[in-house]
């Protein structure tokens, strides 16, 4: 056991936190799971298929896209997002790795 409790996380651990707390949220993974392979979506077309309002859809889409799990184009007045597989395929290596590394 490391008894070093107050040890700094590991940063790429810091990095990946967002992923986790962005993907914890039910009405996210429900929004993760509206896109198919390789589409792009705006608030609108999320928010017609969702039970939240469009200013909550905002908000969730914002808090994916700051974590790195959705990019995100302005295209005209419209905001484009799509899913960013390899970031959510990053955070899922990393904590592989650690637990295959010390386990």
């Amino acid at each position: 056991m490391h008894r070093n409790y107050s040890r700094n996380i590991p940063r790429e651990w810091r990095d990946i936190a967002k992923v986790f707390v962005a993907m914890g949220d039910p009405h996210r993974q429900r929004i993760l799971l509206t896109f198919e392979k390789g589409e792009r979506l705006n608030v609108g077309q999320i928010a017609d298929v969702s039970t939240l309002s469009r200013s909550a859809v905002s908000h969730h889409l914002k808090v994916m896209r700051e974590a790195g799990v959705l990019g995100s184009e302005k295209i005209g007045k419209e905001v484009w997002f799509w899913v960013e597989a390899e970031a959510l395929l990053d955070a899922l290596a990393s904590v592989s790795d650690y637990l295959r590394d010390r386990h």
